[in-house]
């Protein structure tokens, strides 16, 4: 699993990991902004054929820069065949200022982690996905 770790200016001391994601532009697809995200956070190109979903939905609300944010999240899969190198040249200047860290992780180290991860029921979701070559079928579960 590839997760971000990041911080916000105005908690000091806290972090957490939380999956690859970002917004949205006017009329843009979930799918090709997600391909764009992954480009966009870790180097990784991805074709947005090449993602399966979205196996999850939801709504967090949560403060971030002192202000309260809603956010819409759209869960999208890709397998890649290993483990890609992942680099951070195109991070904004707020993401050099919030991010801290991207890594892979495994579902033991996941399932194992006293770190704060969200969703926090993420490794749970990951052991409820087909295994490789298995796509999902279904529509998006919402999760809280």
């Amino acid at each position: 699993m590839l997760l971000v770790r990041g911080t916000d200016p105005t908690a000091p001391g806290r972090s957490w990991w939380f999956t690859v994601g970002g917004g949205r532009a006017p009329g843009e697809p979930a799918r090709e902004a997600a391909a764009r995200e992954l480009l966009e956070e870790t180097g990784l190109v991805v074709a947005p054929a090449d993602l399966t979903g979205p196996v999850w939905v939801r709504t967090a609300d949560f403060p971030y820069l002192g202000q309260p944010c809603r956010q819409h999240e759209e869960f999208f899969v890709h397998r890649p065949h290993a483990p890609a190198e992942l680099s951070r040249e195109r991070w904004t200047p707020l993401e050099l200022a919030t991010l801290t860290d991207v890594r892979w992780w495994t579902p033991d180290e996941l399932a194992g982690t006293a770190e704060t991860v969200y969703p926090v029921q993420l490794a749970a979701l990951l052991a409820e996905l087909p295994a490789p070559p298995g796509r999902w079928a279904g529509p998006p579960r919402r999760i809280a």
